[in-house]
C-alpha cells in the first residue's frame, strides 16, 4: 500500500520534499567522498600516501628508544624516499604527502602501520607501542582533508596496525595478531569487514616478527611470496583454501638484512622491491615478476622499507570481466 504523505508536512519531518540517502557509502566514493579503498593486494595501485621523513629523525640518539636499528643520515634518508616517491609516479601511481608537522613522530613514514583500506573507506589503526602512540592522529587529519571515510578508529585497549591485515580475495581478509595486533584489535577489525559481508581469517604470527607483512606478500591473484620456516602453517593452509599458490624466498639472509620482501604490487605480477637483492630479484623474475628496485637501505635502518612506507589508499576495482581477474 502506497504511504500517503501528508500535505502539510514539511520536509524536514519528512513530508514532500524529502529526499531519503538511498546509496551506499561505497556507492558514493567517487562523489559525496573521494575514490578511495581496495579489495585485493595485486589490482593495479592508484594512490599512496606518504609521509617524506624530516627533522623528527635527529630528535633521538639511542635508537632502541625509538624502535629503530641504527640512527638514520636525514639528507639520505630523504633521498631515498624521494626516488621511491618518483618511482611510484612513473609508474602512474598518485602520490600524496601526510603534509605533518616537524614535530612529527620518529617511526611517522612507516604509514602502512596506520589505517587499513577497504572498498568503503578506511579503518584507522591504533599502534601497539607507545613510542608510535599518537601517529594515527595525523594520518586521520589527512584521511579526513581528502575527503576518504574512516570507517572505524580502533578503541579501547585494542591494538591493530595495518601491516598486520592483508586482503587475500574479494571476501576474504587475513589478520595477523601478534606483538602489534592484540586480540581485541582483530575483532574489531573482523566486526566491521562483516559488516561489508567480508570474512576475517584469525592467525598467529610467531614470536618475534613484527607484522604480517613482514612474512608474506601477494603478487598475483593466485600467488602469494612468504618467508619460510617462519610464515605459519595456519597461514599456509587459509592461503591453500583460497587457491593461492604460496612460493618461498630462497635467500632469508636478504630478507633479513636487506628487506627484500618489503616490497608493493604495482599490478599482478609487477612490484616496487629494495635494490641490493639479487638473489632474491633473480626469484622473482624466474616467477615471471616484473622488478623495479629503489635503493632504502639508509631507510631501512628504521627497521622497515618500501611495504612498511607506503600507505595504500587506491586499487582499481576488478569485475570477472577483467583479464587480470581470473
Amino acid at each position: 500500500m502506497k504511504k500517503k504523505i501528508r500535505k502539510d508536512l514539511r520536509a524536514a519531518f519528512g513530508g514532500r520534499g524529502w529526499r531519503p540517502r538511498n546509496m551506499s557509502l561505497q556507492q558514493e566514493l567517487g562523489s559525496i567522498w573521494a575514490a578511495c579503498g581496495i579489495t585485493t593486494e595485486w589490482a593495479p595501485l592508484k594512490s599512496v600516501l606518504l609521509h617524506r621523513p624530516g627533522l623528527e629523525l635527529q630528535a633521538f640518539t639511542d635508537p632502541d628508544a625509538v624502535q629503530m636499528l641504527a640512527p638514520l643520515d636525514v639528507l639520505r634518508a630523504q633521498n631515498q624516499h624521494d626516488a621511491l616517491a618518483d618511482t611510484y609516479r612513473r609508474l602512474g601511481v598518485a602520490v600524496h604527502d601526510l603534509d605533518a608537522p616537524e614535530t612529527s613522530f620518529p617511526n611517522q613514514m612507516f604509514m602502512a602501520d596506520l589505517f587499513f583500506a577497504t572498498p568503503q573507506g578506511m579503518i584507522l589503526a591504533r599502534p601497539a607501542s607507545e613510542v608510535r602512540a599518537g601517529e594515527e592522529r595525523h594520518a586521520a587529519r589527512k584521511l579526513a582533508a581528502m575527503g576518504i571515510p574512516l570507517v572505524r578508529s580502533i578503541s579501547g585497549a585494542a591494538t591493530f596496525e595495518g601491516a598486520d591485515a592483508m586482503w587475500l580475495n574479494e571476501r576474504e581478509v587475513m589478520i595477523g595478531r601478534g606483538l602489534r595486533t592484540n586480540a581485541q584489535g582483530a575483532t574489531q577489525v573482523a566486526a566491521v569487514l562483516d559488516e561489508m559481508g567480508v570474512r576475517a581469517i584469525t592467525i598467529d604470527l610467531p614470536p618475534h616478527a613484527m607484522h604480517l607483512m613482514g612474512l608474506l606478500r601477494i603478487v598475483d591473484r593466485h600467488l602469494a611470496i612468504a618467508w619460510p620456516g617462519r610464515f605459519p602453517e595456519a597461514g599456509l593452509e587459509t592461503l591453500q583454501r583460497a587457491r593461492i599458490r604460496v612460493e618461498f624466498i630462497p635467500d632469508t639472509s636478504e630478507a633479513m638484512n636487506g628487506f627484500a620482501m618489503n616490497v608493493v604490487t604495482i599490478r599482478p605480477k609487477e612490484i616496487v622491491m629494495p635494490a641490493g637483492n639479487p638473489h632474491t630479484r633473480a626469484f622473482f623474475e624466474k616467477l615471471g615478476i616484473r622488478t623495479h628496485t629503489v635503493a632504502v637501505d639508509e631507510l631501512g635502518k628504521a627497521a622497515g622499507a618500501i611495504g612498511c612506507l607506503t600507505g595504500v589508499l587506491e586499487r582499481e576495482k576488478l569485475s570477472g570481466d577483467d583479464p587480470d581477474y581470473s
